[in-house]
């Protein structure tokens, strides 16, 4: 069975969306299937063209360039989901497509369904977060907006039309059901990670040597800096936690939007460490050397409602996990179990369960054996992309 997934962008290009993606690619591959992969303009290539990466054939869109309809609300959007559309007919066409898997936003979506009909092909939509409300986190438009209401909107119509629904979580699920889909439509496939490729690794003597993170418990934060993240907070409340524990460290691997920010307020603080963005097949080497990971992610709609990857990369690489109580931790980590949480944008009660933690040799131990015990029974994606296809063989099932 040949899937298409229709994809905003992908590796070699590095993400929480990209990671997801081959995961599930690979995963699907390893089962039987055969995943061919379609990426949107947004991908950035310069032409339509295809390659092959480790085995997958990933078809390019080219990108829109220039666009001198900027300034028109709305044409860009439209401009490239036509180029899309044109793009998925044709490798449709070409690969004789089982199934069209097309995943958010909502821009690869609908042109994914306009040819799924068209060719008379079962449709996936599956929707990784509520866009409109990411774009309002980012400053993009606001919430109530025209462009907010619109983009919600059409993300409904396309929830209710697709064959069959998906999303990351439950708290998703109910937010799509209460818009007037049946709930037999929506399914669930959350996040997952690959237990092969993060495993708990030893301490790197040498990374610590050069970093300069020998001694003191090392808090650690791997990931995109995006405001919701909530690391503003974190680096205003470390010098709290270094208070009673003088050798702690903080070390924040990555980078993005707030990333000249934080460095600006971290500047008069010793014991912060920012190493930038490092490449993917080194990521577990940093990880070796964090005692505690931090997630404090601010309370706002998109953090309450959407499950993040981080926590059960951490967990899988047998790490404490220290994060805010907000809805979207709340369904990955069993407080006091799986990973200790905090009340969301509290000081008092983050440096409170940092300080245990950072205090506790043989509580982080315990936390982190628990974590990566659920993640390999519940979140490894050999288990999870069984789900997957078990919804194609039900839509091709059901077709003539």
């Amino acid at each position: 069975m040949k899937i298409l997934h229709v994809l905003d962008h992908s590796v070699p290009l590095f993400s929480g969306y990209s990671f997801r993606s081959r995961s599930i690619i690979h995963s699907q591959r390893a089962l039987g299937l055969a995943p061919v992969v379609l990426t949107s303009p947004k991908h950035g290539s310069d032409r339509d063209g295809m390659e092959e990466i480790a085995g997958i054939r990933y078809y390019r869109t080219a990108s829109l360039g220039s666009d001198l309809t900027a300034d028109i609300p709305f044409a860009g959007e439209i401009k490239l989901m036509a180029r899309l559309a044109r793009r998925i007919e044709t490798v449709a066409k070409l690969e004789k497509i089982n199934v069209i898997h097309s995943h958010s936003p909502l821009l690869n979506g609908l042109p994914a369904l306009r040819i799924s009909r068209r060719l008379d092909v079962p449709s996936v939509y599956e929707a990784r977060a509520f866009w409109e409300d990411a774009a309002v986190d980012h400053g993009t438009f606001t919430e109530g907006s025209i462009r907010y209401r619109v983009s919600r909107g059409l993300e409904t119509f396309l929830f209710k039309h697709t064959d069959r629904a998906v999303t990351i979580c439950e708290s998703m699920r109910q937010e799509i059901s209460e818009r007037g889909v049946p709930v037999a439509n929506v399914s669930v496939v959350p996040n997952g990670v690959d237990t092969e490729e993060c495993t708990p690794l030893a301490r790197s003597a040498k990374l610590a040597r050069r970093l300069g993170v020998n001694g003191g418990p090392v808090f650690g934060f791997i990931g995109s800096f995006y405001r919701y993240e909530g690391l503003r907070f974190l680096v205003e409340n470390y010098p709290k936690i270094r208070a009673q524990i003088p050798n702690a460290r903080l070390m924040l691997v990555g980078g993005g939007e707030e990333e000249q920010a934080l460095k600006e307020m971290a500047h008069a603080n010793e014991g912060i460490l920012f190493t930038g963005r490092v490449p993917h097949n080194e990521i577990a080497e940093y990880y070796s050397l964090v005692d505690v990971f931090v997630c404090p992610r601010l309370r706002v709609r998109l953090t309450d409602m959407v499950t993040p990857l981080k926590p059960l990369e951490s967990m899988a690489m047998g790490k404490a996990v220290l994060a805010s109580d907000v809805g979207g931790h709340r369904e990955l980590i069993d407080d006091g179990k799986t990973g200790v949480l905090f009340k969301a944008e509290n000081p008092e009660d983050f440096v409170m369960q940092a300080a245990r933690l950072a205090g506790d040799h043989h509580l982080r131990a315990r936390l982190g054996e628990a974590g990566r015990c659920f993640v390999s029974n519940e979140r490894s994606w050999d288990k999870l992309a069984k789900r997957y296809v078990e919804i194609y063989h039900q839509l091709v099932a059901s077709k003539p």
